[in-house]
């Protein structure tokens, strides 16, 4: 007797275990689920929350317009721009990951905008984080350039132009300086404008600058900042975004000239347009950016002399 109830106590412990294990694993699992869920939400909510943060960065003037934003825990911002061929003006991405319990969140959930374009690396992490913006003109104006980095990322600008020199000390910002220190030139980005041991080379004259392996092509200060702080393929992406930008306002000033010439009033600029539409639609990547420019230039000094007619 005394053996079948102890087999009886040792049993009834067994499947109490077993019971107890199973609603465990479900309490666990359920709890897992929710947190992530949570963690979801969380993210999502945060990118959009940036991507509002963003819309006081539009500028509608000529000079830059600074700010910063912060976050709780350490964040890792996702720059995913996408061109896609059949989207209008493409899409401008943002997805963020976030530390939680010691882990990054794994979630690939974010927002879009078709009217944004940063510039930015592909992943940017960091508790504090930098924005500027700049007019973007192709000739006339196109849109506003967001430019994002880390307080965690110093940049170093060694012997820029007096004019990019002034504009990034009015910025203000603590993680771009112009004047740089020994022990800051060994623990940044460093940017030169006259050759050196750098992490980026910027060729004014000819237009160009060299990142590593990367050879990148800008034009104009708006896109020169792009290619600075941007990694290669961000970058490509949002030019090859700004000229279908380019095609749909080249058509619209297309309209407006031909609205004037009825009224007897020449632009004088109808055939430049043309060869401008065409170029950002045929537009492969920033190599192509020295042709298409040439173009937008000539229509921006006709424009300028045209006191009687202009477009913009």
């Amino acid at each position: 007797m005394l053996k079948k109830g102890a087999f009886e106590i040792s049993f009834s412990w067994l499947f109490a275990l077993i019971v107890g294990a199973v609603i465990l694993f479900f309490a666990i699992y359920a709890a897992s689920n929710i947190i992530k869920v949570g963690q979801q939400a969380t993210t999502l909510q945060a990118s959009e929350d940036i991507g509002i943060l963003l819309n006081p960065l539009e500028t509608g003037f000529e000079s830059a317009s600074s700010n910063f934003f912060t976050t709780p825990v350490e964040t890792r911002i996702y720059n995913r721009c996408d061109d896609n061929k059949f989207d209008a003006f493409g899409t401008q991405g943002i997805s963020i990951q976030q530390i939680s319990f010691n882990k990054w969140t794994d979630t690939n959930q974010g927002v879009t905008f078709d009217n944004k374009y940063i510039l930015s690396n592909y992943s940017v992490e960091g508790k504090k984080f930098y924005v500027f913006s700049k007019p973007f003109e192709f000739p006339f104006k196109v849109t506003d350039l967001i430019y994002m980095t880390s307080s965690n990322d110093l940049y170093c600008f060694i012997d820029a132009p007096e004019d990019i020199k002034k504009e990034l000390d009015f910025l203000g910002q603590e993680n771009l300086i112009t004047n740089c220190t020994s022990e800051e030139k060994q623990n940044s980005i460093k940017v030169c404008f006259n050759g050196g041991n750098c992490n980026v080379n910027v060729d004014i004259n000819s237009n160009f600058l060299r990142k590593g392996n990367d050879l990148i092509y800008f034009k104009g200060d708006a896109l020169m900042f792009g290619a600075i702080f941007s990694d290669k393929d961000v970058y490509e992406c949002q030019v090859k975004r700004l000229m279908k930008r380019v095609d749909s306002l080249t058509s619209l000033y297309k309209d407006k000239a031909a609205l004037i010439r009825s009224r007897e009033c020449n632009s004088n600029v109808d055939n430049e347009l043309v060869a401008l539409q065409n170029a950002a639609r045929t537009f492969e990547d920033s190599k192509n950016l020295n042709y298409i420019s040439s173009i937008a230039e000539n229509i921006g000094d006709k424009n300028d002399a045209n006191k009687q007619c202009p477009l913009w």
